[in-house]
């Protein structure tokens, strides 16, 4: 299978260690990367589409989703310093708007629909937690806005925790350096938490050609579907 992807995020660390993969990748044919300003990366397989904001797309940026088998959404905020209604703009709003103009752009279509979470998404959306809660309130609409009659969920909701990232990348978070070099005793000691970004974006390419059951995804089942081909 030769797969159309579209990406966003791809100026922070999860993104462009996901396109990177995606760009190397064979069954990959095309990627267009969605963002407010341009990835700083060259490829045959490469289109950009820069827009003001993903939240509010407008006619002729929607159009450009077309024709598109999956999207991989990895754009996302930390909650640190936010208030809830300012988290959930920036996180279950912006999400949404443009998994619904997706969708719309696409009618008919079989969607995959690969959303970053993170380790510790409340999906009851009643816990303490205030960035879990939206987490867990953004999955939940996914799989719905993702479900066709008849037919399981194309969306799939992704968890990772500590991420080691690909090789080539330069967009790597500070704290991250150090756990590139403990990440062989991290993974053998914390399995449920430690993943490479290779495995998330392997998955997430298995999950668009492979439509596994579960839409849920811990560490441990990003790592398992990474290998599933």
């Amino acid at each position: 299978m030769s797969l159309n992807i579209i990406l966003t995020g791809a100026t922070g660390m999860v993104g462009e260690g996901v396109l990177l993969e995606c760009l190397d990748n064979s069954a990959v044919s095309n990627v267009l990367v969605v963002g407010r300003r341009p990835c700083g990366i060259s490829h045959q397989k490469l289109a950009e589409l820069v827009v003001k904001d993903l939240a509010a797309l407008s006619p002729v940026e929607s159009r450009a989703l077309a024709g598109y088998d999956a999207c991989f959404f990895c754009a996302g905020v930390s909650s640190v310093g936010k208030k809830e209604h300012e988290y959930t703009r920036l996180t279950y709003d912006m999400t949404i708007n443009f998994a619904e103009e997706y969708k719309k752009a696409n009618p008919g279509k079989p969607l995959t629909f690969c959303y970053v979470s993170g380790y510790g998404t409340d999906s009851s959306e009643a816990g303490k937690s205030m960035w879990a809660r939206v987490k867990g309130h953004t999955e939940n609409k996914l799989l719905e806005i993702f479900t066709q009659e008849g037919k399981p969920s194309g969306g799939y909701m992704f968890r990772p925790g500590i991420m080691k990232p690909i090789k080539g990348q330069k967009r790597i978070l500070k704290f991250y350096f150090g756990w590139q070099i403990t990440y062989p005793i991290m993974r053998l000691l914390m399995p449920k938490f430690a993943c490479t970004l290779q495995d998330v974006a392997r998955a997430m390419i298995n999950c668009a050609i492979l439509s596994p059951a579960k839409n849920v995804l811990e560490v441990r089942d990003i790592v398992q579907i990474a290998k599933s081909r």
